[in-house]
């Protein structure tokens, strides 16, 4: 199970019978709806599948919502594509016309007001490039610089030119509200410029009692870049939208920012979203070009938390194809990173609050204990979300009882949402989180897990609770002598007699009280289990001496274990496991 998490933007292309499931079998993580396209009739049907399937599949999927944002978009053409060519002029107008090759019509009615003579014009993501030679009240008369075929609605980017558009629109707040009444657990707010920005989205949700939707900001443009740290603060995540990005800003830029967006979304315990042409070449193509292979590659190397398709899977002829090769990418990426030795050289601005600190200390331990899993009891996903922008090696699995925060977590890094039930009772707590771990199949018995959760349970940001717990039956406790864990096979002896005709080299020796005449057998056990209790018995004294783990006053255990069985003893807490402990790597 790679940790990265996919992304797919829905459209015509996952409308066709079956195509979603297979996409969710490949690996989506979360659905994303572009209402830069489409009406609401169209997108309550595909959030309506999205439900459908993530209910019937029994799996976390989130769905996001991605606003059209204050963005300026050509118009639509009589007979789309058009070809542009350089040195002749093209008419970008304010008037309601059907585009062909000399004009078409724009949505921001007052661009004119905005643009002088000799500004730089990019359309279809800078594929196209005007200049500005004459401006009228609606008119604004290019030439070509860089020709090439448009289509309908594409976006238009004026570098450097600051346009007084208002950050919500209309149509934005209309399709923020339908979203909160869709039950979307997202909202990707495009070009925010500032922190003001993300709050205008999440004032809107609150009115309409949507607070719990999260909130992540698309950084699409220079004033998105220099205000990043603040954009961060109030946001849930970020998403480097490297699409206009990559037109606003310079292009040989557009690669350090990147990293630097991602790196201070660790930092800063957020979710990083890297999105926009990752496998362009795959909406006509089958197989990605080299390029993109490498940029998929190190974006996951970088340490993002999701990568994202869009037209290739909204539009494109090969959609499942499109997820299963960002899979594949992403999880061969994933095999080459030691994250020990990351986790051990990043620097976090931890603010020591309890949760951060036991978060750090979850993953600190896991790694020192080679833990298969991390088990976090979280009821805002706070903790979870905090434990993930720490990239421990092992899995991190996360228990809540809120369906919404179920779903959300699908998009963090490294995090398998699991379902739970409602609880009061610490120890009932433990157990279900486990037994909820199980059920994921990245956890068996024997497994040393690392669990977190809070108490008094119940009680949001209250995370104080750090748990080393074996997964499976305890068969007997004691009072363990040397801190030492191993696994192996039964010898179960009454006597004296019973040791010397059965114990072979190697076993587990269970006896009820260690005398002289089992020494030869004592000295050769891989551990020993006696009923006898204190640290001066004879067991005990060779345990010290030989360092072999013993457990003493192991009450019953001559009755309780069998011959033949394979245990785990695990000296540190005194206990015996059915079965083989089983630690990360193994």
């Amino acid at each position: 199970m790679i940790k990265t998490k996919i992304i797919c933007t829905l459209g015509p292309a996952t409308d066709k019978p079956g195509v979603l499931r297979e996409m969710i079998k490949s690996g989506m993580n979360v659905a994303r709806l572009n209402f830069s396209h489409g009406d609401h009739e169209e997108h309550a049907r595909r959030i309506a599948l999205v439900k459908q399937l993530r209910e019937e599949m029994h799996l976390p999927i989130a769905i996001l919502l991605d606003t059209k944002g204050p963005e300026v978009r050509t118009g639509d053409f009589a007979d789309p594509p058009v070809m542009l060519t350089a040195g002749e002029t093209f008419t970008l107008t304010t008037r309601q016309v059907v585009g062909d090759e000399t004009q078409v019509s724009i949505t921001y009615k007052d661009l004119p007001k905005d643009v002088k003579p000799g500004a730089r014009i990019l359309v279809d993501d800078g594929l196209i490039e005007l200049e500005a030679k004459r401006v009228t009240e609606e008119d604004i008369i290019c030439q070509v610089i860089n020709g090439g075929a448009l289509s309908n609605k594409k976006s238009i980017n004026l570098p450097g030119i600051m346009l007084n558009l208002p950050y919500i629109s209309e149509k934005d707040e209309a399709d923020i509200i339908f979203g909160v009444e869709q039950g979307v657990d997202f909202i990707a707010a495009s070009f925010c410029r500032s922190a003001y920005d993300v709050l205008d989205v999440k004032r809107i949700l609150e009115q309409h009692h949507g607070e719990n939707i999260n909130v992540i900001a698309k950084l699409e443009n220079s004033d998105g870049v220099r205000n990043l740290e603040e954009i961060l603060k109030v946001s849930d995540g970020i998403m480097v939208a490297r699409g206009d990005l990559g037109v606003e800003i310079p292009f040989d830029e557009l690669p350090i920012v990147q990293k630097k967006m991602i790196k201070r979304s660790l930092a800063m315990g957020k979710r990083v979203i890297t999105a926009t042409q990752m496998l362009d070449s795959m909406i006509k193509n089958p197989r990605p070009t080299r390029a993109e292979v490498s940029d998929v590659a190190n974006a996951v190397y970088d340490g993002t938390s999701a990568i994202m398709l869009s037209g290739e899977t909204a539009m494109g002829a090969y959609p499942v194809e499109s997820v299963r090769t960002m899979a594949r990418i992403a999880c061969r990426a994933e095999s080459d990173i030691d994250y020990i030795k990351r986790f051990n050289q990043q620097k976090q601005d931890l603010n020591m609050s309890v949760t951060n600190a036991i978060s750090h200390a979850t993953c600190t331990t896991a790694h020192d204990l080679s833990a298969v899993a991390i088990i976090t009891f979280t009821i805002s996903g706070r903790t979870a979300k905090r434990i993930s922008s720490f990239r421990p090696a092992c899995p991190i699995i996360a228990c809540t009882t809120l369906k919404q925060v179920y779903h959300q977590l699908a998009l963090s890094w490294g995090v398998t949402p699991a379902l739970c039930t409602e609880m009061t009772a610490t120890d009932e707590m433990f157990d279900q989180a486990v037994e909820s771990a199980v059920a994921t199949g990245q956890v068996k018995n024997g497994d040393l897990l690392v669990i977190t959760a809070g108490i008094p349970i119940g009680v949001t940001g209250n995370t104080n609770i750090l748990k080393v717990h074996i997964v499976g039956n305890v068969l007997v406790k004691g009072l363990g002598v040397n801190r030492l864990s191993v696994s192996g096979q039964l010898c179960v002896a009454h006597s004296a007699q019973e040791v010397q005709e059965n114990f072979n080299e190697g076993d587990i020796l269970v006896v009820p009280r260690a005398d002289e005449r089992m020494m030869p057998a004592l000295k050769k056990a891989r551990a020993i289990i006696t009923e006898q209790e204190g640290m001066t018995n004879l067991a005990a004294i060779v345990g010290l001496t030989r360092d072999i783990p013993v457990i003493c006053g192991a009450e019953n255990a001559t009755c309780i274990l069998k011959s033949g069985t394979v245990v785990t003893v695990d000296a540190a807490s005194g206990q015996v496991y059915s079965g083989v402990t089983r630690t990360q790597g193994q």
